[in-house]
């Protein structure tokens, strides 16, 4: 059985962690409402073959999320400026929606410390121009990007 099933929960609770530190929210149903906008955004400039190859490098839960309601008949976005990509990360759930302007970057650092780094990169470079720069992180020290659970 693959480690990510097994420990599904354990790898959910860590990154939703990380995501909720990263964005400064209070509960962790504001952070999956950033989160999921963030994903959402993201997969609307993807064909399905290469969301299903983005999302095999996440942990389970995340890759569900990823996927979930996807309606891949729609047409392809391009990626914008980050400001126009945080503008349509915010108009996902308007009514409901408290995310902060670093959502995109928060949830890019949450997703480089619950995946393999060398398969994350390698599944970017197959992406479309534009998705290294989406999930780009700025650290301080790169040991705070390392995988935190093996």
């Amino acid at each position: 059985m693959p480690w990510t099933y097994r420990h599904a929960t354990k790898e959910w609770r860590a990154f939703l962690v990380d995501a909720k530190d990263q964005m400064e929210l209070e509960s962790d149903n504001m952070a999956y409402t950033a989160v999921d906008a963030v994903l959402q955004v993201f997969r609307r400039r993807l064909t399905a073959q290469q969301g299903l190859l983005f999302a095999s490098v996440l942990p389970s839960v995340l890759r569900a999320i990823f996927v979930k309601d996807w309606d891949v008949s729609l047409p392809l976005r391009t990626f914008g400026d980050r400001g126009e990509l945080i503008r349509e990360v915010k108009r996902v759930r308007p009514d409901h929606n408290l995310t902060p302007d670093n959502a995109i970057e928060a949830t890019a650092w949450a997703v480089r410390r619950c995946t393999n780094k060398l398969d994350f990169e390698r599944v970017l470079e197959e992406l479309p121009e534009g998705a290294r720069a989406f999930w780009h992180v700025e650290a301080a020290n790169p040991k705070e990007l390392e995988q935190r659970i093996i």
